[in-house]
């Protein structure tokens, strides 16, 4: 089953906000660009989503000038599709789940801005699209809502998401998961090799 990174809304759009100043990830770029590496080194798909509310004149707009990737997270690759999407989750006012099922693609991980908007809906969608979804929490961010912390509400987005739209995980376990995959069919190379020489040696007598 192949698998793809949906990488949801890391846009300028945000940073220009007052509310940056208290989002919980100002950073999140970093956890973004490892799970990015990781995807690429994996050979999974890489899916870019942005959010755009033209006519608004607000940072969504497209004629801000605001709707771009940050830029630490450099050129997306020419494989990997940019989307617009005009609705909170990725799937219903773009082509995400076609150019998925393209690439035989049944398993998700998700991450971006902001965690119980755009990455939660797409999640809860994609779920119910019937897609394996990892939801990758220190790979997210918010800001604070009322009365609600921006850590309360990622944690209040895990505990509905955990076990019943999606797993749970951090940048780190899915860098030691492939870290141990990679180990076991490294570890299994050398038994592949004594097995082709015995078979020379047998041969040649």
């Amino acid at each position: 089953m192949n698998r793809a990174l949906v990488v949801i809304d890391v846009q300028e759009s945000f940073r220009v906000r007052p509310q940056w100043a208290d989002t919980l990830n100002p950073g999140v770029a970093e956890p973004v660009n490892r799970l990015v590496a990781l995807a690429r080194a994996a050979g999974d798909l890489v899916v870019w989503v942005l959010h755009t509310e033209p006519g608004s004149g607000n940072p969504f707009d497209p004629e801000s000038g605001h709707v771009r990737l940050f830029a630490e997270l450099g050129e997306p690759r020419p494989d990997e599709p940019v989307l617009r999407k005009t609705s909170h989750n990725a799937f219903t006012t773009t082509n995400l789940q076609q150019i998925l099922t393209a690439h035989g693609v049944g398993e998700l991980r998700i991450c971006g801005i902001r965690a119980e908007q755009c990455v939660e809906t797409t999640t809860r969608v994609g779920s119910d699209l019937g897609y394996e979804v990892t939801f990758v929490s220190d790979a997210t961010s918010t800001d604070p809502l009322g009365r609600f912390s921006a850590a309360d509400i990622l944690e209040r987005t895990e505990a509905v998401l955990r076990g019943r739209f999606a797993r749970i995980a951090t940048v780190a376990e899915l860098e030691s998961e492939a870290g141990s995959e990679s180990g076991s069919k490294s570890g299994s190379e050398p038994d592949v090799a004594t097995e082709s020489t015995a078979e020379v040696a047998a041969s040649a007598r």
